[in-house]
């Protein structure tokens, strides 16, 4: 690299750097922790509110918007998201989503595709929401996939569980009615529903519609006698 080529490199990194860090220092000013502002990447346009405390190696893009009292990262995106208040975003991604208060992301989650999460949610590790909405005080807390879903209230998604979206042709919906527990590793054939505090077995296939406090179990699920007993 010849003296000058190498000057303007050096140049231009740091400029990048006195803009990050001034940026940074914005925030800072407005009641945010910004933890290790050299590993910070805040675009010009994010509102982030006071008390949110940003971990290092965290970007935040676009349209974004942060409330307060926050933890977001480390090693966390967020690209023109909505982020509620009380909220925990730990080395996962949000893109083009809403998160409501109190909701708490990762490690490992991707929330994409305008989803969104109403207070209370729970994703746990390796959690994908993708065109889906959550209602409040939902959780999936381990390695799960929710696609093209409605998902109402007080719903409990099992480890493994995948709603199966795509038939190689068209995108189905999968609705998901309030108090359901699924059990791990279901497969969710869409389009299907699940009623209102119906259960299905660890390792169900359910390609039918299941009905208000119905369990069903098997490959292919099949009604069980009783209703479930979470209800």
């Amino acid at each position: 690299m010849t003296d000058s080529l190498a000057g303007k490199t050096n140049s231009h990194t740091t400029d990048a750097l006195t803009l990050r860090l001034a940026e940074a220092a914005r925030h800072t000013a407005a009641g945010v922790e910004i933890i290790d502002p050299a590993t910070t990447y805040i675009e010009p346009g994010a509102q982030i509110g006071a008390g949110t405390v940003i971990e290092p190696n965290t970007t935040i893009r676009g349209a974004t918007k942060i409330g307060a009292a926050n933890q977001i990262g480390p090693n966390s995106v967020l690209s023109n998201a909505q982020v509620g208040d009380r909220c925990i975003v730990f080395a996962s991604v949000i893109s083009d989503s809403t998160i409501q208060d109190d909701v708490h992301v990762g490690p490992f989650c991707h929330v994409r595709g305008h989803s969104h999460l109403a207070s209370g949610v729970r994703l746990g590790t390796s959690a994908e929401v993708n065109r889906s909405r959550i209602g409040k005080g939902s959780k999936s807390n381990h390695f799960s996939y929710i696609g093209d879903a409605e998902v109402g209230d007080d719903v409990n998604i099992g480890a493994g569980a995948v709603t199966c979206n795509y038939d190689g042709v068209a995108k189905h919906k999968t609705v998901i009615e309030d108090g359901a527990f699924i059990g791990s590793d279901s497969m969710l054939v869409a389009p299907v529903r699940i009623g209102k505090g119906a259960a299905t077995g660890a390792g169900s296939v359910v390609t039918k519609d299941v009905g208000d406090g119905e369990k069903v179990a098997g490959v292919p699920a099949k009604k069980l006698k009783g209703k479930a007993k979470h209800v």
